[in-house]
C-alpha cells in the first residue's frame, strides 16, 4: 500500500539502493523514504549490513605428500559508507571469496608437513585474512574474521596416525608396567630375605633353647643319679628323642620320612656321631 503512495521502508541493519531511471541516486538508510515511482525513482535492491559467513572446504596438499581437506569459515559484511561498491561490483561475492581463499590455502599448506599445518593453522588464517581484507575492501566488503575450523586429512592417514599414536601410548604403558613389576619383584625379593633373616633368628634361638634344656637336664640327672656320667645321659636322651621321633612319624599316614640305617643300634651311632662333632670343633683352632 505505501509504495501506491511512493513511500517504502527498509528494515535496521540493511540499506537500499535507489536508482531513478535505471541510474544510481541514493543510499537509503533504515526508516521510511519517500519514492516518487512516478518520477523513474525505484529501489534497484536491497544490502545487508549484518555479519555473514561462508564455509569453504578446500582440498590440497601437503609437503610430504598427504591429501588434507582444510575447512575455513570466513566472516564478512558490507561496509556501509560503501554499499554501492559492494551492490554493484560483485555479482557473486561468496565465489569471489571462495575464490581467494583457495588460492591462498594451496599455496600455503604445500609449503607445510602434516603436522606443521595443525600447529600453524593460526598463521594460515592469517594469511587469508590478510588476502581477502586486501582484495575485498575494493568491492566494499569487510573481512571481520577468519578461521580454520578444520584440518581432514584422508581417512585412511588419519587411521595411520591414530595406529602410531596408539603404539606409542603403548610402548609408554608396557614401560610404566615393567617398572612396576621390578618394584614389586625387589620388594618382594627384600621381604624374602627379611623373612629369612628372621626365620634363621629363630631357628638359632630354638636351639640354644635346646642347648640350654639339655645342659640343664644332663646337670640336674647327674646330681640327683649317683655314678652315671654325662655321656649316659646323654645317650639316655638321643633314645627318648629317638622313641618320640619314631611315635610322630607313624602318627602320620601319609608320612615319608624314611631313617638309614634304622633300628635301636643306630641310636649309638647318632650319639657317637654327634660326640665326635663336639670334640672335633673343641680341639679346631
Amino acid at each position: 500500500m505505501g509504495q501506491v503512495f511512493g513511500c517504502i521502508q527498509v528494515d535496521q541493519s540493511t540499506v537500499a539502493i535507489k536508482e531513478s531511471f535505471g541510474k544510481f541516486d541514493d543510499v537509503l538508510d533504515p526508516g521510511c523514504h519517500f519514492l516518487p515511482w512516478c518520477l523513474g525513482s525505484r529501489v534497484a535492491g536491497y544490502l545487508s549490513l549484518r555479519v555473514q559467513q561462508l564455509d569453504i572446504r578446500c582440498e590440497t596438499k601437503t609437503k610430504d605428500n598427504v591429501f588434507v581437506t582444510v575447512v575455513a569459515s570466513i566472516q564478512y559484511k558490507a561496509m556501509s559508507d560503501k554499499a554501492v561498491d559492494a551492490f554493484y561490483k560483485l555479482s557473486n561475492k561468496k565465489e569471489q571469496i571462495q575464490s581467494y581463499v583457495f588460492d591462498v590455502i594451496r599455496a600455503s599448506v604445500p609449503k607445510l608437513n602434516l603436522d606443521d599445518v595443525f600447529e600453524q593453522k593460526n598463521d594460515i588464517a592469517k594469511s587469508v585474512e590478510d588476502e581477502l581484507e586486501k582484495a575485498m575492501s575494493t568491492y566494499g566488503y569487510k573481512i571481520v574474521q577468519t578461521l580454520i575450523v578444520d584440518i581432514e586429512p584422508d581417512v585412511h592417514v588419519k587411521r595411520a596416525m591414530n595406529e602410531i599414536n596408539a603404539a606409542a601410548r603403548m610402548r609408554v604403558a608396557a614401560n610404566e608396567k615393567a617398572e612396576a613389576e621390578k618394584i614389586l619383584q625387589i620388594k618382594r625379593a627384600e621381604g624374602d630375605a627379611e623373612s629369612k633373616y628372621l626365620a634363621g633368628l629363630g631357628m638359632a634361638r630354638q636351639r640354644q633353647a635346646i642347648v640350654d634344656g639339655l645342659r640343664d637336664s644332663v646337670l640336674a640327672f647327674s646330681g640327683n643319679v649317683p655314678g652315671t656320667t654325662a655321656k649316659d645321659v646323654l645317650d639316655m636322651i638321643l633314645v627318648t628323642q629317638y622313641f618320640d621321633t619314631m611315635k610322630e612319624i607313624g602318627a602320620h599316614s601319609k608320612s615319608s620320612a624314611v631313617f638309614i640305617p634304622h633300628g635301636p643300634g643306630a641310636v649309638n651311632d647318632i650319639a657317637s656321631q654327634v660326640r665326635d662333632g663336639f670334640l672335633q670343633a673343641k680341639t679346631t683352632p
